[in-house]
């Protein structure tokens, strides 16, 4: 059941929460590669490109521009692993609730319009609610 992932991902999610972590303004190849006291030369020679391509490859990084195949190349020349998290806002019920009631609006919308053409005022919260919780689990929520 999608729920029980959703949980379990969310317990993974919650140190990420807990401890974000801000990259350092040069970025993290630089800022390992200087604390290791390694040159941009040395670690050209470790991936087998120029040292121009480091400075080139920092600055990616630094500008968001770097590609995931090329930090994890720069990470193993460095001895480091490259661990690479989405983090959601807020909770991932949360998330799916919200776009599962958005989404029992949307469906029940055309009975509210024809009650209202009929002066019938209804309250249809419950009904929004009792949908938005068949609609959580099943396929094409986000559509």
């Amino acid at each position: 059941m999608r729920s029980t992932a959703r949980q379990a991902l969310e317990r993974d999610l919650a140190r990420h929460r807990a401890n974000p972590t801000a990259s350092p303004p040069h970025g993290w190849i630089r800022a390992l590669r200087d604390a290791l006291g390694m040159s941009t030369r040395e670690l050209a020679s470790r991936l087998g490109v120029t040292s121009s391509y480091i400075s080139k490859m920092e600055r990616n990084e630094a500008s968001g521009a770097i590609t995931l195949h090329t930090l994890q190349r720069a990470a193993a020349a460095l001895g480091c692993r490259l661990e690479y998290t989405l983090v959601p806002e807020r909770p991932l019920e949360e998330l799916v609730m919200d776009q599962a009631r958005r989404k029992a609006r949307e469906m029940l919308d055309p009975v509210r319009h024809t009650m209202a053409l009929e002066d019938q005022v209804v309250q249809m919260d419950d009904e929004i609610d009792e949908l938005a919780h068949k609609l959580a689990d099943r396929r094409g929520l986000w559509s």
